[in-house]
């Protein structure tokens, strides 16, 4: 199958860093190769890849300082327009201006929504434009978006067995892994581990738009004994900050659409603490690969408990749901499905065409035009 996946240009394809959506993207990429497929990445210039990589813009948006995104994206999408008739899946990462652009392709295209849906501003697009066909990467992801929506399909994210590998013994520590800012809850984070007793390793980039926040609220927090702010870490730390973690703190106050890091966890071998909003309940077995809270206090008894938990059957979980190679299969299939429905509306509008009467047939012998059934 000739697929073409387009991602944002805000990171490149892996990430260097931080970058959830673009890590997704390359994981996908590289199972789709390996599976036989061909496959085209429009990307940023920095990305690397075993598929046919088309350059979007030469470095990746965040780190050239570049924060309006729209200008560099819609020249990649005109590029990809362009090339339409080369591939028989248009696969999209990036969300809302496709629609506008490719919706007379919408047999051949598909859009995987991998952010929060609950904004009244995107919402009049969706309404717009229901013949674009959706993807959304959990069943709670869905719940804001408009009854008319094409969805097509719940894809779980997947990544390979060897990003994180895993550890059977893990550590002592808890792990916040992410992003500081108000929905992710690092002051959450922070109070369970003082509460518990238990020393606390926050991995975590600060943006711009949170910096505020950072020095409000939680930088005045992180000067204590058991509290240790590590800040953004890259791929290989990542293995090993998470692989001696004892759990990962997932305290959010938010609809997470997925929650990546969940399952990089799991892949380590390390079980989740999480709050339970958004994907989580779709994410985590309770009790299997984490515990699913309500409070600080529970959290605090489920650090002690995350210790006696078996990191075998947390990895196991994650081999069994949330590998690359299962969540390819799922597009892959999801790809036939949309070709499939494609297939079936020119076959019957073929055979309505057949059927049609001819203008002959329509005038009888004085030369008068037949009157014709009229559905109520």
């Amino acid at each position: 199958m000739r697929i073409a996946l387009i991602a944002p240009l805000a990171e490149a394809v892996p990430p260097k860093l931080y970058g959830g959506t673009e890590r997704v993207v390359s994981w996908l990429a590289e199972e789709l190769v390996r599976q036989g497929h061909k496959v085209t990445l429009f990307a940023s210039g920095e990305s690397e890849t075993t598929a046919k990589l088309v350059i979007g813009a030469p470095r990746s948006l965040r780190l050239a300082g570049i924060r309006d995104h729209i200008g560099s994206t819609l020249g990649m999408l005109r590029e990809v327009r362009r090339r339409a008739d080369e591939f028989d899946i248009i696969h999209f990462h990036v969300e809302l201006l496709p629609n506008a652009l490719f919706h007379d392709l919408a047999h051949k295209c598909l859009t995987t929504l991998h952010g929060r849906l609950d904004r009244p501003d995107i919402l009049p697009l969706y309404k717009a434009y229901p013949e674009m066909p959706l993807v959304s990467i959990s069943n709670a992801q869905r719940l804001p978006m408009p009854a008319n929506v094409n969805w097509l399909a719940t894809i779980l994210h997947g990544l390979p067995s060897h990003v994180c590998p895993f550890d059977p013994q893990g550590g002592d520590y808890l792990a916040f892994l992410g992003r500081i800012s108000p929905e992710k809850r690092p002051d959450r984070a922070i109070e369970i581990a003082k509460r518990a007793g238990v020393p606390l390793k926050i991995a975590a980039k600060v943006d711009d738009a949170d910096l505020a926040y950072f020095k409000a609220e939680i930088e005045p927090l992180l000067d204590h004994p058991l509290i240790e702010f590590v800040g953004e870490i890259n791929e290989s730390e990542k293995q090993q900050f998470l692989g001696r973690a004892r759990a990962l703190l997932f305290p959010i106050d938010w609809p997470e659409p997925f929650g990546l890091v969940m399952i990089e966890a799991m892949s380590a071998g390390a079980p989740i603490i999480a709050w339970s909003n958004g994907s989580v309940p779709e994410i985590i077995t309770d009790r299997v690969n984490g515990i699913i809270v309500d409070s600080i206090d529970a959290a605090a008894e489920a650090a002690h408990e995350a210790s006696r938990m078996s990191r075998g059957a947390v990895r196991a979980e994650f081999e069994a749901r949330f590998t690359a190679a299962q969540m390819a299969r799922n597009y892959v299939a999801a790809y036939r499905m949309l070709l499939a429905r494609a297939s079936a509306k020119t076959s019957a509008a073929c055979a309505a065409a057949s059927l049609a009467p001819e203008p002959w047939d329509l005038v009888d012998h004085a030369g008068e035009t037949k009157p014709q059934a009229v559905s109520a």
